[in-house]
């Protein structure tokens, strides 16, 4: 196994050591001004359940990055296997809510209707996070349903292989 010094010599080995971590795969919403706005994530995590905080951070270098830093109000929509598709879709492109089963909460957000979870959110505090920015958000609604989770590993996107 190759043991690096992390830095801007060897930012692609560690990219490549950290992505033997699978995550989850997430959309974020949020509104925006041009309108309703997402963001596929694998930053997402869980911090507290009383009080009830989660977490993301989108990075600095994306287009979408002010939007999403500055929205007081958010959903982070966790995605099930079968929505690689839709997940990949908003990778692309920020507005990719055409066709999409989508209502706006009273806060004005976009929640996607048959993600696996759905969180709703309110900002707490931000942090500087190095190249992105640390979003810490209380959780005022959250939502789900049984099934297999849509995983990202090593760049891809792909389903969970099961349980041992």
């Amino acid at each position: 196994m190759p043991q690096i010094v992390p830095g801007p010599a060897n930012q692609r080995a560690f990219r490549d050591a950290l992505g033997r971590f699978p995550t989850g795969v997430a959309v974020i919403t949020a509104q925006s001004e041009i309108g309703p706005l997402g963001i596929t994530a694998n930053s997402f995590a869980s911090i507290s359940l009383d009080p009830p905080l989660v977490m993301w951070a989108p990075a600095k270098f994306s287009r979408r990055y002010r939007a999403f830093a500055e929205a007081r109000h958010f959903a982070v929509h966790v995605m099930a296997a079968e929505q690689a598709g839709l997940a990949a879709r908003f990778s692309r492109s920020g507005t990719a809510f055409d066709g999409l089963d989508w209502t706006l909460n009273a806060h004005d957000v976009p929640l996607i209707h048959g993600c696996l979870a759905r969180f709703e959110c309110e900002t707490a505090a931000t942090h500087d996070g190095g190249d992105h920015r640390i979003v810490l958000a209380r959780v005022t609604a959250a939502e789900w349903r049984d099934g297999a989770p849509l995983v990202f590993f090593q760049g891809e996107m792909g389903d969970f292989a099961g349980r041992e």
